[in-house]
Order: structure tokens, then sequence, then C-alpha cells
């Protein structure tokens, strides 16, 4: 069987991880078998059509790496096929012509909630129309079966049933002559020869409708899968206070594809054995529907870090650099959706950072991406962190502010300079450096009654302007000789200007 899966957001808004996850599981599915992806773009419903929408799922799903065999295709160029499957299924008395004004639906289903009924139409026009002419608007109602069970197996979740009675003669075609999901979902679903459909767990109450369009129409549904649900790490529903749920952002914030691409798909799937960490290709070699797990999934932001940084120790120094640059043209592509004022500023700092990246020697940025790349997740941490090993003037961090206000700091960092003047950095070995600074900073600061924190970061505060970095004495190594003096005669200076004040 030629396997054919389909990933067909609405275009309503940002795409949310959900979203995501059924498109990377989807994508997956078929590049195992080394079948056909279909991207689908379903934009009937023109009242919540977001302009943008569309170019941030394409956008999002090359960044991905997932990419499509067939698409984009836009259902709203497709409504000739919708109208003539509505057409077929009122012919074969399957659907019917509904005039109900929205005023009585409303006051329809408000009886319903007063009475503890369940709500849903009460058929008033499947037998009879009321003196109500085709000319008149009207919507276009599937008529479900009023007796029997509607059941299907799910790939995952096992065999469901639904008692007909209970199921809603939902409308298939607007007055407006557009589709529901209904019935477009399941026309294009057989007339693209989908398979596979990957779908939310959300979605399993809406299948009898659909298995009975299946039905009526004479059609062979596609297989159903319904991954499990994703929540936070305290098991409610996910929100923004579990981490943002707009897959842009991880995006902008520098994750690596290959990284989300393997977070994404632990999100309610198993490759049968202890691994997290996968490459793009051993995903697509191991996925299987029968991975997908029943229980819910628990997005961790803290596990996509760690995967993230996973993945970005295994880059190459050279790959690394090229994703750094890779970040700085995309947050200036996505500048241009800020306010003006936003986006002026956003692409001053990332021309200035650009800047002082290609204006040092390759070999000290070889060095600075060396030190930083193990400890920066995602790609964006690595431009806040770097900043102040590339920039010849930065500010210092606030809350190490207190170090320099010390009334004994300059006597400190005026020995500290002495003393690593007359080291020599040039001889030893990296690893032997770095114990040869350590040694020469703690003698300096035993040397003014100074123990613990107190002489480390001073130091850390003076070179890097940060209170945490990497290895106090690998990052001074890396800084190099001349950088380090001039930085602790500039905290020299500055900390007397504190003092003063």
């Amino acid at each position: 069987m030629n396997v054919r899966t389909r990933f067909a957001p609405s275009p309503t808004g940002s795409m949310h991880i959900g979203n995501v996850r059924n498109a990377a599981f989807s994508w997956l599915l078929a590049r195992h078998f080394e079948g056909e992806f279909v991207l689908r773009i379903e934009d009937t419903d023109r009242t919540r059509y977001v302009p943008g929408a569309v170019e941030e799922i394409i956008e999002g799903l090359r960044w991905l790496g997932t990419d499509w065999d067939e698409g984009p295709i836009y259902q709203s160029s497709r409504l000739k096929h919708y109208q003539e499957y509505a057409q077929k299924l009122l012919d074969g008395g399957h659907a019917y012509c509904c005039w109900c004004s929205p005023e009585r639906l409303a006051e329809m289903r408000e009886e319903q909630q007063k009475a503890g009924r369940p709500t849903g139409y009460d058929r008033y026009c499947r037998e009879d129309s009321h003196g109500r002419s085709l000319d008149e608007p009207h919507v276009i109602r599937f008529a479900m079966p009023t007796q029997g069970t509607t059941v299907f197996t799910d790939a995952v979740r096992g065999e469901f049933s639904f008692d007909n009675v209970l199921q809603d003669d939902f409308v298939m075609l607007k007055a407006d002559g557009y589709p529901t999901y209904h019935l477009a979902s399941v026309v294009d679903d057989y007339l693209m020869n989908i398979t596979h459909v990957v779908r939310s767990e959300e979605w399993i109450s809406s299948t009898p409708k659909h298995l009975q369009l299946y039905h009526a129409l004479g059609w062979q549904a596609p297989t159903l899968v319904h991954p499990p649900l994703i929540l936070g790490p305290d098991r409610s529903k996910l929100s923004k206070r579990h981490g943002s749920v707009a897959f842009k952002d991880y995006i902008e914030h520098g994750y690596l594809p290959d990284a989300v691409l393997n977070f994404m798909a632990l999100l309610g799937w198993s490759p049968g054995d202890n691994r997290e960490v996968m490459t793009r290709e051993e995903l697509t070699e191991a996925f299987s529907i029968e991975g997908i797990v029943k229980h819910p999934a628990i997005f961790d932001i803290q596990k996509l870090d760690w995967i993230n940084q996973q993945h970005t120790n295994r880059l190459s120094n050279e790959d690394y650099e090229a994703e750094v640059r890779r970040h700085i043209r995309l947050c200036e592509t996505h500048a241009d959706k800020l306010p003006e004022n936003e986006r002026e500023e956003k692409l001053s700092v990332l021309k200035r950072f650009e800047e002082m990246f290609d204006g040092v020697d390759p070999d000290y940025r070889s060095e600075v991406i060396a030190l930083m790349q193990s400890r920066s997740t995602p790609v964006a941490d690595f431009i806040d962190y770097s900043w102040n090993y590339f920039a010849t003037d930065f500010d210092y961090e606030e809350k190490g502010l207190k170090w320099l206000r010390d009334e004994t700091a300059p006597g400190y960092y005026e020995k500290l300079e002495a003393a690593l003047e007359a080291t020599d950095w040039a001889s030893p070995a990296r690893e032997e450096l770095h114990a040869l600074l350590e040694e020469q900073i703690r003698s300096v600061g035993a040397s003014v009654g100074r123990e613990g924190g107190a002489v480390i970061h001073p130091v850390r505060i003076a070179s890097t302007g940060r209170t945490v970095g990497p290895s106090l004495f690998e990052a001074l190594a890396v800084l190099g000789k001349d950088r380090v003096i001039e930085r602790l005669r500039k905290a020299r200076q500055k900390s007397r200007e504190l003092s003063a004040s």
C-alpha cells in the first residue's frame, strides 16, 4: 500500500504545539513507508481567517524540515467539489435543506438547555420544507441515521461505538456555498487518496459523522490515528503558563529544527527502547503507529531544552556558527511583523551583534563558540550570553554591581592587573593555563584577605559583565590576556566612580 498522509491546518491563527505534533507524526509516518505527505490548507471558514497565517504555517513546516510532496492545496479553490458531493447526498436522500434562522436555532438550544436535554438540531426541516423555496437562503444538513450505532476502530485507541440517534444532523454546506469541516475533510481525504489521517483526540467525537458520510458516498474510510492529548507538567491543559503554545516562538527563540522534531515525536510516541535523542533519519526509520501511546503526553520545556542541547553538542564549530547566522537572518525577517519602534530596536541589536561577530579574528570567534556552544540553549541564548565576549564596551549586570561598589575592589583589581600582566599566557597548554590563572587569582585574593565568592565574582563581573557563565578560568583563557587586563582596568575605574557616588 502506498501510504499517503496529510497535514490540514486551518489559517485561523498561529500554529500551536498540538498542530505541529500532528504534522510531525503525519510526516514521519509517510517517510517511514516511503510514502507521500500532502499539505492542505483548510481555509473555508472565512469568518476566522487570519491574514498571514498561511505564510506562517508554510514557513514553520519548512523550518522544521517536514517537506511535502503535494500542496499547498487550498480548500477555498475547491468549492465545486464540495457542492457536487453535497448535491449527490441530497439526491440520494442522505441530506436535506434547512431554512432555520439563527434566531430559531438559538431559541431551540435555549429550550433544550432549560429542559436539561442534549443540545443539537431538532430536525425541524428534515421531513418538511415548511413552504420554503430553494431560492431562499438555506444550508444543507446531513441526515444522520436515527437507529443503530456507528462502530469504528482507531489505530491507537481501539474500538469505539456511538449511538446514531445521539448524533447531530450537522451542516455540510453553508448558505454561502462554503462547506463545513466535516464535509470538506471527508471529500478531500477521499479525492486525495489519503490512507492515514492523524488528527487530534478532540475529533474522536466527530468521527461518527465522518464515517456516515463515507458510508453514504460509498467510500472506504482511511485509517484513523488519534494521538493522545498534550498536557502541561502539572497534567492540566497545555497553556502559556507551561511555556509558549505558539510554534513560531520556538523558531524565534533559536531552537534547532532537528531537536524540535525529535521533541515533537516523543510527545505521545516511543521508539520502544530507551532512546530519547534521535536524528531525523533515526526517527524516520523507527516511527510507527504501534509506538503511539494512549496516555496523555507531557509537554516539558526543560525536556525540550535538554534535547536541544544534545543536538547542539553534536554540531561542529562551523555548523553552529552557521546556525547562529541563520538565526540572525530569521530574526531579521520576523522583525518585519513587529511595531515600528520594536522593529528598529530589534534590527539594531542584530546588526550590532553581527558586526561584532564578524569583526573579530576567526580563531577567536571559534573559541568563543566552543566555550558557549555546550552552555547555550537555544541559539538566541548564545547571542545574549556571548555578546560581551565580542563587545569592546558593555554594561555590567545590575546584580553584579555590588562587587564593584565594594570600597576594596579598586585595590583588588589593581593587584590582579599586575599579577596577570606578569603571567605567561602564551606558553602553557590550555588546561595548564586554566590552572595557572586560577592559582594567580586565588593567590591575589588571599593576599588581600578575600576568599570564596569574593575572589571569583569580582573577576567574572569585570571580565564578562555577568554574574554567571562558563568556568571563569576557561572564559579568561578564551578572552586572552589583553582583553582581560583592559577589562580589569575598566572595572577598577568603574568601581572608583561608584565608590565616589
